[in-house]
């Protein structure tokens, strides 16, 4: 059985941390850097609703029903999104990884893969997790894209399930990572794919 717990998961170029009410000012700002808020793929907060959103996760955080991440640029100390753990599954071992949103300006950087390893290393090899889904809209393809390198199979789609801003209604596209599939290929994949990114990410911090 899953014991989940509040953590902090750190790499060479983020640090994942439980949210605090104090995260307020750093998440807006990092909310405004793209206008996430208008993605038209997925609910994500607006700057005047920062401090309810923080709440809720502190609230869904506290009943057990997901575990929360502000993540953290290691090189400026920055708050540059934020991502969780859901839909845990304590008798079956299973959990998601979602509700991820980075900060426009950090995109492209090996800020989201190492976030993405650090949270399939923790669910796998301390919570002992046998797999772990992740999903998006089936409509958005830049994210598909992005789950499919990671190593993630399509499992299938929920059909209608979302009534998303503007009466549109989503389709979501459920992917999966089992435990096999970390310890023989996915790992590595991801390592060697940090390396890869690295070079986009030291050209984006020489600018600061």
């Amino acid at each position: 059985m899953l014991k989940i717990e509040p953590v902090t998961l750190e790499g060479k170029y983020v640090i994942l941390r439980p949210p605090s009410l104090d995260d307020v000012e750093g998440l807006t700002k990092a909310a405004r850097d793209g206008e996430i808020w208008n993605n038209p793929y997925a609910f994500f907060p607006h700057p005047d609703e920062m401090c309810m959103y923080i709440q809720e996760m502190l609230d869904l955080s506290s009943d057990g029903s997901i575990l929360p991440f502000i993540t953290i640029s290691k090189k400026t100390n920055t708050i540059v999104g934020t991502t969780r753990y859901l839909n845990i599954d304590r008798e079956n071992n299973r959990l998601q990884i979602g509700h991820t949103w980075i900060a426009k300006s950090w995109r492209k950087t090996s800020i989201n893969t190492e976030a993405k390893f650090l949270m399939l290393q923790h669910a796998f090899e301390k919570l002992g997790c046998i797999a772990v889904e992740i999903r998006t809209d089936v409509l958005n393809t830049i994210s598909r894209q992005a789950i499919e390198r990671l190593g993630a199979k399509q499992d299938g789609i929920l059909r209608y399930h979302k009534i998303m801003k503007h009466g549109r209604i989503r389709d979501t596209v459920c992917y999966s990572i089992i435990e096999p599939e970390w310890t023989a290929t996915v790992k590595e994949r991801l390592k060697q794919k940090l390396k890869e990114d690295n070079s986009n990410y030291n050209k984006f911090q020489s600018l600061f």
